[in-house]
């Protein structure tokens, strides 16, 4: 039986809204086989039956558990796929290890394939943020230093003025120095990075 032809109207929009959303008549008129079946679907927990019991509580109205559990045991022997489980990794996404045991091996393994390839592109994300963060910072410190130039050469400076000036010129050159070298061993470990992922996604793309 497909029980997603024959979820009603009121069921589809309690799905979609969300279980606090239920008035008493959608308690009255839910299906509960097909409510477990789309939790299923999209990998609930085992809990998620108590927020629709909390729900429907306010209006003096029970779920049907055995319907319920009937439905997303169906509903997740679709989700526990190992294409669901890659994607679910590769957004790098959780896992609650809901699926059962018979499919939960192929949909793990699949999911950790999808989830090291999540790790792997994070990783070159997070070093080429640090690059840029510090090649901005050098295109700052070139703008104080150039400023700083022209305020000493001014005839409005002082000659204490010009020597703070020069003080805080030689800190920038100092500073600008140690990131260029910082930059450098980013850019190594970039290139690092982005081959072993490339490297990786090669051998997921002859999977």
């Amino acid at each position: 039986m497909d029980y997603r032809k024959i979820l009603g109207l009121a069921v589809m929009v309690m799905v979609v809204q969300g279980c606090a959303s239920m008035s008493g008549q959608e308690c009255m008129v839910a299906d509960w086989q097909a409510i477990g079946y789309e939790d299923g679907v999209r990998g609930s927990t085992a809990d998620r039956i108590g927020n629709h019991r909390k729900a429907c509580a306010k209006h003096g109205i029970a779920p049907d558990l055995k319907a319920y559990q009937t439905g997303r045991e169906a509903g997740l022997r679709e989700f526990c796929q190992p294409e669901n489980g890659y994607n679910l990794g590769v957004r790098g996404a959780s896992y609650s290890g809901v699926c059962p045991a018979d499919l939960d091996v192929d949909f793990y393994a699949a999911y950790s394939d999808g989830k090291r390839l999540y790790s792997l592109r994070s990783s070159v994300s997070q070093v080429e943020t640090q690059i840029r963060s510090k090649e901005r910072r050098l295109n700052d410190i070139e703008d104080e230093v150039t400023q700083a130039g022209v305020r000493m050469i001014s005839e409005e400076s002082t000659p204490e003025e010009r020597v703070a000036l020069l003080t805080k010129t030689k800190h920038l050159a100092e500073e600008y120095g140690t990131l260029e070298e910082e930059l450098d061993n980013l850019r190594i470990e970039r290139a690092k990075r982005r081959q072993e992922l490339s490297e990786y996604e090669a051998t997921q793309a002859r999977l």
